[in-house]
């Protein structure tokens, strides 16, 4: 049996709740996508940071793995930690939380009979006692990921070269030249995922030809599209590359 995957949207704006059942052996790769993770992994409450480059799992003995992926920008605020501080890393809760408080969560969530909803409310309630994101650099996600320049973003948001890149790494854990090198290989992998042709793909993405998006493939992915594409058949359900799973 292979790897089976679902996610829905979820009340915490721009956020999506999902699970994943893996297999005992090897794990696929989680590739990057701009966005942080809260998981529940093996009773405990995990952090996965803002990734660089692709992530890879050790193999393991399978299980469930429930996640809620939040939205580039959108999760520093609710964790009290700026996004740089977890690049590239995978941390247990209780390491940025005290002990105590996550002791409880941890609890709840193992009784509840539905851990992702559980995991969700947790969420939710957190996002009461603290404040917003950063509004202005959820729009300049936005925009990044609508294929809008890093100059012109930075223009309609107001801000110079140095305020932007200052404040994208507290809010994505970096610059965003990569954080719209990352959202653009996402664009591209969804239309390839769709039958797009790769150069197709690699031009309506914002790539300047196939040759781009492969090396974008190899640099952030590390592996090649073709690659990528025959993964998915070794699933029952595919699941897109930013759901995370082991710490």
């Amino acid at each position: 049996m292979g790897e089976k995957y679902a996610e829905r949207e979820s009340r915490f704006d721009g956020a999506i709740v999902w699970t994943r059942q893996v297999p005992q052996g090897p794990v696929r790769p989680v590739l990057p996508d701009g966005c942080m993770d809260l998981l529940w992994i093996d009773g405990r409450l995990v952090v996965a940071g803002p990734d660089t480059h692709a992530y890879e799992p050790s193999e393991g003995t399978g299980g469930r793995f429930t996640g809620i992926r939040f939205a580039p920008g959108t999760a520093p605020a609710l964790l009290g930690v700026p996004a740089y501080e977890l690049r590239d890393l995978r941390v247990d809760l209780a390491d940025l939380w005290p002990g105590v408080q996550v002791r409880i969560l941890t609890e709840r969530i193992a009784d509840a009979a539905d851990p992702a909803a559980a995991l969700e409310s947790l969420a939710l309630r957190r996002a009461a006692d603290t404040g917003p994101p950063d509004p202005l650099m959820r729009s300049v996600a936005g925009q990044l990921a609508q294929g809008r320049s890093v100059a012109a973003t930075a223009h309609t948001a107001g801000l110079g070269a140095r305020q932007l890149h200052r404040r994208s790494l507290a809010a994505f854990g970096y610059g965003p030249k990569t954080l719209a090198r990352v959202l653009r290989l996402q664009r591209a992998l969804a239309l390839v995922r769709t039958g797009l042709p790769y150069a197709d793909a690699a031009l309506a993405a914002g790539c300047t030809d196939q040759a781009h998006l492969a090396r974008e493939m190899r640099e952030l992915a590390g592996t090649t599209l073709s690659a990528y594409c025959e993964a998915p058949a070794k699933s029952d359900t595919a699941q897109p590359s930013g759901s995370r799973t082991t710490a």
